[in-house]
C-alpha cells in the first residue's frame, strides 16, 4: 500500500504531531509501506530527502507572525500556485491509495484535499489539536474558521476522522457533526524502550546546576492551553514545606506568564527554564524528574505526558478519568489526578510523592503497565494500518 502522509509540521520542527508522523513514517516503511512524507520547509532542513527508507519532500513556506490567536507557535504557510502544482506532481507521481492529513486546519491539509477531490484518493485525517482559546474574541475567530474553512474542506475530501481521544471526540461531533461511522479511535503513541533507564541524569544535574535538589519537571511547549500557571501558583505551599525543589521547564516557551506570575509570588528563584532541547536529551531530563506535570487546564494528556508514564516518572496532571475511550485513569494508581483551580490541591499531590518513594513506585508501575497495554507505537500503527485497508478498500 502506498501512504501520503500530509503535515505541515515535521521534524526537525518539533511538536507531538511531527513526531506521530515520522514515527508513522518509518514504521510503515518498515512493515513494507511505500510512504511520501509532504510538509512545510523548516530551518535549513533539506528540501528533499530519503529517511529510514521513505521520502520527504518539504515544500518553500513562509512563518506567520506570532499572534495570540495562533498561540504565539511558529506556523508555516506554504500555499501557492505554484506549491498547489508540485503537490499535483508528486501526488500523481507517486499514486497513492491512501493520503493522511495530519492536522484539520493547515494549508497542507486544505491542499491535499483538493487534489484527493480530483484524483478520488480515501483521505483519513487526524485531528490533533482542538480550536479553541482561553480568551472569548480568539476563540470565536476559531469557531468561525472552523465553522467555514475546515468544514469546507472536509466537505470536499470526506475524510474518515482519527479521534484521539473523548475530549477530542466531543469536540469532532460538535464542530464537524461526523457520523460514527467516519471516525476512528487511535490515541497518541509512546516507544517505551526510548525512555526506561537511558538517561545521564548527574551529567544534567550539574549542567544545571541543582545539585541532588528534587525536580518537578515540567516538559513540552509553554502555551496558552498548558501555560504552567496552575503549578506557578502551587509553588507557594510547596516551597513551604520543601523550599530545596527545583521546577525545571523544558520546552520553546511561547506564553511567558508564568516566569511573571513567579516573580509576583516570589518564587522565581525555585525555576529552571532550560527552553527547547533536543529530543534525545529529553531522556535525561526524565532520569532526574521525582514528578513531572504540566497537563493542568484540563485539554487531555499530552504526547510528553504519556512519554513520562513510559520512563516511570509519576505523572500528575488534571484530566477526567475516561478522557480515553474504554481505559480507565485510576488516580493514584495509574497517575495521579487533581481538580482544576486548585492550587493547594497540586502542592500536596506532589508533595505526597516527594515524601512516599513507595506510593510514587506504585503509580510509576502502573502508568508503565497503561502504556505497555494501551499506548506503545507498535499498536497504535497496527490501528492505523486498519484503518487504512478499510478507507483504501484493501
Amino acid at each position: 500500500m502506498r501512504v501520503a502522509l500530509v503535515n505541515n509540521f515535521f521534524p526537525p520542527r518539533p511538536s507531538g504531531s511531527a513526531h506521530i508522523t515520522e514515527e508513522l513514517a518509518r514504521r510503515l516503511t518498515a512493515r513494507g509501506f511505500d510512504v511520501l512524507v509532504l510538509t512545510a520547509s523548516y530551518a535549513g532542513a533539506p528540501a528533499d530527502e530519503r529517511r529510514d527508507g521513505y521520502r520527504v519532500v518539504r515544500l518553500p513556506s513562509r512563518v506567520l507572525p506570532q499572534t495570540t490567536l495562533s498561540m504565539r507557535f511558529d506556523i508555516s504557510f506554504a500555499f501557492s500556485p505554484r506549491n498547489l502544482r508540485r503537490l499535483f506532481e508528486l501526488l500523481d507521481g507517486f499514486a497513492p491509495d491512501v493520503i493522511h492529513q495530519h492536522g484539520q486546519f493547515f494549508d497542507l491539509t486544505f491542499m491535499s484535499s483538493f487534489y484527493a477531490r480530483r484524483r478520488r484518493v480515501p483521505v483519513v485525517l487526524s485531528v490533533h489539536t482542538r480550536l479553541e482559546h482561553p480568551s472569548r474574541p480568539h476563540a470565536l475567530a476559531l469557531w468561525l474558521a472552523d465553522m467555514t474553512l475546515v468544514r469546507a474542506f472536509m466537505a470536499l475530501s470526506r475524510p474518515h476522522v482519527i479521534v484521539t481521544d473523548t475530549l477530542m471526540q466531543h469536540y469532532i461531533r460538535r464542530r464537524y457533526r461526523l457520523p460514527t461511522s467516519r471516525t476512528t479511535w487511535i490515541p497518541v503513541g509512546v516507544d517505551p524502550s526510548q525512555f526506561r533507564g537511558l538517561g545521564d541524569g548527574q551529567q544534567l544535574r550539574e549542567r544545571l546546576d541543582i545539585g541532588d535538589r528534587p525536580v518537578v519537571l515540567s516538559l513540552g511547549h509553554v502555551i496558552f492551553v498548558r501555560d504552567r500557571i496552575p503549578l506557578i501558583e502551587a509553588l507557594p505551599a510547596l516551597l513551604e514545606k520543601r523550599p530545596d525543589v527545583a521546577v525545571v521547564v523544558v520546552g520553546t516557551v511561547y506564553d511567558d506568564r508564568f516566569a511573571r506570575r513567579a516573580e509576583e509570588l516570589g518564587v522565581r528563584h525555585a525555576l529552571v527554564v532550560t527552553g527547547g532541547v533536543p529530543r534525545d536529551a529529553i531522556r535525561d531530563y526524565l532520569a532526574i524528574a521525582a514528578v513531572e506535570t504540566h497537563d493542568l487546564q484540563g485539554y487531555g494528556l499530552g504526547t510528553t505526558s504519556l512519554e513520562a508514564m513510559a520512563a516511570g516518572v509519576p505523572v500528575v496532571a488534571v484530566v477526567q478519568p475516561d478522557n480515553y475511550p474504554g481505559v480507565e485513569l485510576r488516580s493514584g494508581r495509574n497517575l495521579v489526578i487533581v481538580p482544576p483551580h486548585e492550587p493547594r490541591a497540586l502542592a500536596d499531590a506532589i508533595l505526597r510523592l516527594l515524601d512516599e518513594p513507595a506510593w510514587a513506585d506504585e503509580v510509576a508501575r502502573g502508568e508503565q503497565q497503561l502504556i505497555d497495554a494501551h499506548f506503545t507505537l507498535d499498536r497504535i500503527v497496527d490501528e492505523h494500518v486498519a484503518v487504512y485497508e478499510r478507507v483504501g478498500g484493501s
